[in-house]
């Protein structure tokens, strides 16, 4: 499997070729939305917004959304994961709501994914890594993972390059 890492932001929305879906990861209670899920609402022009606020998609764990990206990023499509509470993030719902996602991916038979690895201010790098380490990579039964992070968790991540490439 070929893991990379990114930066979270517009470039990388914008020039990631070869993937073809992205996976982002949105809380019940997280409003605005932060991380690569804002990004991805602003050049959504509010779409994800206007799905949260219809309460078609709330946030909760187990709760999945797939939207057209409409080329308005580099992948045509867009897989939004629900995370729970963010206030109270664990490493248990992270892990949890990391293999929903790698099933999920599966099952949509998605060869290559742009991963958000959620979890920023609210949990510690080496927890997030880990959680995708070993709730992610193994299940995910597609051929390629970009991960959108910091450069310090693709530093923890085993088999990655030191330098996230």
């Amino acid at each position: 499997m070929n893991v990379s890492a990114h930066e979270v932001g517009f470039e990388s929305l914008d020039n990631l070729s070869g993937v073809d879906s992205l996976c982002v990861f949105v809380s019940e209670d997280e409003r605005p939305l932060r991380g690569v899920a804002g990004y991805l609402d602003w050049r959504l022009c509010g779409q994800l917004s206007r799905v949260i606020l219809a309460s078609f998609f709330t946030g909760e764990p187990g709760d999945c959304l797939l939207l057209p990206s409409e080329g308005r990023v580099a992948m045509p499509r867009v897989f939004v994961m629900g995370l729970g509470p963010g206030k109270r993030l664990s490493d248990a719902a992270l892990h949890s709501a990391m293999e929903e996602a790698a099933r999920t991916l599966s099952k949509a038979k998605v060869e290559a994914v742009a991963l958000e690895v959620p979890g920023a201010g609210k949990l510690d790098d080496a927890t997030r890594a880990a959680a995708v380490a070993e709730s992610f990579i193994p299940k995910f039964k597609g051929k390629s993972i970009s991960l959108l992070s910091e450069k310090s968790i693709s530093r923890l991540i085993p088999g990655l390059p030191k330098d996230g490439k």
